[in-house]
């Protein structure tokens, strides 16, 4: 029989209450995340388990006594992300995550990533002027582009947003829909005005729409348009073809950043047309 592998981890003393968590919480939970059994005694840990285990428990305590000495008051929530951020990427600095301010999309609107891709989302949009956020629906991709957009905006990083879908999905086509163009298209891009409205309050939104600070617009209706100054947000974008993707991403202009979103498991364009998305991570990967 193989005797298990130990480790002693030492932590101070302070703020031991709130790394071990109410009845060792916080430890039962990293007990779970690398399948480890840790036993206290006093300001010592003793960790059993294989090396890998052992090796992202006592990298994820020693960073999580780091932030404690920081001044970072951790929960159990937090607990969990770090644990699955270090299982994920061992050599990741939680300080990177943690001790980062919340983005600040408007005065009275925060945001907060809530998993290591999101932060690295984030950092990326604010590092390149062209960003493709891929990924499955509920992941993010589009709240956060509209954060970040919105603080651009409200810091005079940027003059305007605009903000574009494909207008056919489903095979639905706009000549069978009622009502005049902008109703015909409403629908949808309901979704961009749903995020928009929570970072600003409706009534902001609708002078800064009149006033065409936002623009909130099928992408046929960039043809022909340079834009300057401007945080342009693509969603959607697994539904655009081709030429529809390279005639965006040939509009910006200087002072210009754009964040291309979309699902590649969800394109709705028909049989046998290539996504613009999916030719363009081709490109430029």
């Amino acid at each position: 029989m193989v005797t298990p592998s130990l480790v002693k981890i030492t932590v101070p003393d302070e703020g031991i209450e709130t790394l071990f968590g109410s009845r060792d919480e916080n430890l039962k939970q990293i007990e779970q995340q690398f399948d480890v059994q840790i036993r206290t005694g006093g300001n010592e840990l003793l960790v059993t388990g294989d090396a890998a285990g052992m090796a992202k428990t006592e990298r994820v305590i020693g960073q999580l006594t780091g932030l404690l000495r920081e001044g970072y008051r951790f929960s159990r929530e937090d607990v969990r992300r770090a644990s699955e951020m270090v299982s994920e990427d061992a050599q990741i600095d939680l300080r990177d995550f943690f001790l980062k301010a919340p983005l600040r999309a408007s005065s009275t609107r925060q945001v907060t990533p809530k998993t290591l891709g999101q932060r690295r989302y984030l950092d990326a949009i604010e590092r390149h002027d062209v960003v493709f956020g891929i990924g499955p629906a509920g992941t993010g991709k589009t709240y956060l582009a509209m954060a970040q957009a919105v603080a651009y905006l409200t810091s005079k990083r940027v003059s305007r947003i605009i903000l574009a879908r494909p207008a056919v999905e489903a095979g639905e086509k706009l000549g069978f829909l009622p009502g005049d163009v902008q109703e015909k298209v409403n629908p949808y891009l309901r979704p961009l005005y749903d995020a928009l409205y929570d970072m600003l309050h409706s009534d902001k939104v609708g002078r800064l729409i009149d006033r065409g600070v936002i623009e909130i617009a099928p992408i046929a209706f960039m043809r022909g348009r340079t834009l300057n100054d401007a945080f342009v947000i693509l969603d959607e974008a697994q539904n655009t073809t081709t030429e529809q993707m390279k005639m965006f991403l040939t509009r910006l202009g200087f002072g210009s950043k754009a964040v291309v979103t979309g699902d590649i498991t969800q394109i709705d364009l028909p049989a046998g047309q290539t996504s613009g998305v999916v030719q363009a991570l081709r490109v430029l990967h």
